[in-house]
């Protein structure tokens, strides 16, 4: 299928202030089941834009802003062809068969950030660690049970509330629900980490669109012989072509789409407004 992809970003400010390089992460990843056809990204004429791999390779723009100002843009524009792709067309080596998965010494050393979690989080008796299980039925047990469990909030701004508090208030964002799947995860001894991107939603109902106006955040799970697999917790899947990787990470600051900071000697207020759209052509 194609899509076209739109997202406008727009940051006022009530008097002109000065920017530090701001790194936008909107462009999607290298996926063989993903043709890039077009893309243009704008954002202030006098900027100097300098594209980049960070340390995850995420195509990032690093943004260089010469002047203060009172508006600060990030918009950009997708054409794209996207293949069918089954999330479930993997298969596990043996030491991969059960939760805890058993990582060759080698990949345990590469993927210890992403087994890291917080250890402080009592976690409800369906997504606590226990005795060995079957890989892919407790993963879509967990996913399921986080979307069933916790209700969705639409919250555009601000950081994922802890599992604790996810837990508690029994209610969240995408970035709260996938919080919570990768604290899951790495109690239960699986390397997990953060994904965000765009979502195609199909012909749902608007009550049921969950990343119609924003970009979307999940998880990704690393399995032996299968590699990192998406887990979206906020709609209680494993992500298929309808999703477009744009950024992965250990946690929320390596996946937000825009990072930066401005600069004033005074308190200045400030408002962010944002649109996404994502359309099926073909």
């Amino acid at each position: 299928m194609k899509l076209k992809i739109k997202k406008e970003s727009l940051y006022t400010y009530a008097e002109p202030i000065s920017f530090s390089p701001h790194h936008v992460r909107i462009f999607p990843r290298m996926d063989l089941s993903v043709k890039v056809e077009k893309v243009v990204f704008s954002t202030l004429p006098d900027a100097d834009v300098q594209y980049r791999q960070d340390i995850f390779d995420n195509q990032i723009a690093y943004c260089f802003y010469p002047k203060p100002g009172s508006t600060l843009s990030f918009d950009i524009e997708l054409e794209l062809e996207v293949r069918e792709k089954n999330p479930f067309h993997f298969l596990l080596e043996s030491t991969g068969f059960k939760i805890p998965p058993e990582y060759k010494p080698d990949r345990a050393e590469i993927l210890a950030p992403y087994l890291r979690h917080e250890g402080s989080c009592k976690l409800p008796e369906p997504l606590a660690p226990t005795v060995a299980r079957p890989t892919v039925e407790t993963l879509v047990n967990f996913n399921y049970w986080i979307h069933e469990n916790i209700a969705y909030e639409a919250r555009l701004h601000g950081k994922p509330y802890t599992p604790e508090e996810i837990l508690k208030k029994g209610s969240g964002s995408c970035r709260d629900f996938a919080a919570l799947l990768v604290e899951v995860l790495r109690q239960n001894g699986v390397a997990a980490r953060l994904a965000s991107g765009f979502v195609w939603e199909g012909d749902k109902a608007e009550k049921d669109k969950r990343a119609s106006s924003a970009m979307h955040l999940w998880v990704e799970a690393c399995l032996p012989g299968a590699g990192w697999i998406g887990m979206d917790p906020t709609n209680g899947v494993l992500t298929d072509h309808h999703f477009i990787t744009t950024a992965v990470g250990r946690n929320h600051e390596d996946v937000s789409p825009i990072s930066g900071v401005f600069y004033s000697s005074k308190p200045v207020e400030h408002e962010l407004t944002t649109q996404v759209r994502v359309e099926k052509t073909a």
